[in-house]
């Protein structure tokens, strides 16, 4: 385990360039732990060749969800469209010439948001993270082999489901409701991404990380 506290120890951990081609990292780890702001941290780093594209762009709509009897679930590996995702990687990685518009994820509306992102050929450093990246299943599973390195980062379990419960209050759930939406959902899928620690080429632990 890497212990990182800070935005300078992160960028020594980042990959060597390689020359006439871009490096895809991704950022995994449970619901709640802080992939987000690691990622956002490495784009952060060098915004002209640095660009950060989240899996959470390929949440399934509502309306899918809903077809799909799969609303009660949302965020659960079968709630995103894991073969579209593992297409846009293999599209970021190879062609490199013209600019590419990714989808990303509208907390505030919980939604997924298309085109939201734009990949400029000057990338040279494309940054990932999402739950499931390590996850050994059909779609994920050609994405994973997609990424060139993935970090794993560790959290505390308490930490963890607080911020979580507080994350599902802003979006307009009750205090009870969030709650219940951890322990039912949430949980279960942080237990499924914790089996897939092991798979990770570095895991981070973050219990001392300071800005600046």
């Amino acid at each position: 385990m890497t212990s990182v506290r800070s935005i300078e120890e992160l960028k020594a951990l980042l990959p060597d360039p390689v020359p006439g081609r871009r490096i895809l990292l991704g950022i995994a780890g449970p619901p709640g732990a802080g992939k987000s702001t690691i990622a956002e941290a490495v784009a952060g780093l060098d915004p002209e060749h640095h660009a950060l594209v989240p899996m959470d762009g390929f949440h399934l709509a509502d309306q899918a969800l809903t077809a799909l009897g799969l609303l009660d679930r949302k965020g659960a590996p079968e709630t995103f469209d894991a073969r579209g995702y593992a297409a846009l990687l293999a599209r970021l990685t190879g062609d490199a010439g013209h600019t590419v518009y990714a989808p990303a994820f509208e907390r505030r509306l919980e939604q997924p948001l298309a085109n939201a992102l734009p990949v400029t050929p000057a990338c040279s450093l494309l940054v990932t993270e999402g739950n499931y990246l390590l996850l050994d299943t059909p779609g994920w599973r050609e994405a994973r082999s997609l990424i060139d390195e993935v970090w794993f980062v560790d959290v505390e379990p308490g930490l963890r489901r607080k911020r979580l419960v507080a994350r599902h209050i802003q979006s307009g759930k009750t205090p009870a409701a969030a709650e219940d939406w951890v322990r039912r959902v949430d949980d279960p899928n942080a237990a499924l991404v914790a089996a897939t620690r092991d798979r990770a080429d570095r895991v981070l632990d973050l219990s001392g990380w300071r800005l600046g």
